[in-house]
């Protein structure tokens, strides 16, 4: 299966990506089909070969979610909405479970006072 996906380069906290096309197994590193062209995600530019992008779509490319959702801001794809790419990690939702219990917690004791 094809995919289309960011490449990182660039230096350390200066990262910049080419947008290739591969094969989905295969590692960022090895050997691509395509180059697409560019995105900076520090200034916020990108150049991107709209006909390119859309024959490997039609070949049945599917692009990863951030690009999928870079493709939609730019007008390249209308189809549907952005996804969503980032999930909520195990400790923040241990977090808001635990702020519940606080907030229960403290209407039991509301109620016990208001009844006393």
């Amino acid at each position: 299966m094809l995919t289309i996906k960011f490449k990182r380069q660039g230096k350390k906290h200066q990262a910049s990506y080419r947008v290739i096309v591969s094969e989905k197994g295969k590692k960022l590193s090895g050997r691509f089909l395509d180059d697409l062209g560019f995105y900076n995600p520090h200034t916020k530019e990108s150049s991107l070969k709209e006909e390119k992008i859309k024959y490997w779509m039609e070949k049945g490319a599917q692009p990863t979610d951030t690009l999928f959702n870079l493709l939609v801001k730019k007008g390249l794809i209308s189809e549907g909405k952005k996804r969503v790419v980032v999930s909520v990690s195990k400790t923040l939702k241990k977090k808001e479970v635990k702020k519940e219990d606080k907030k229960e917690e403290e209407k039991a004791v509301e109620t016990v006072a208001e009844a006393v």
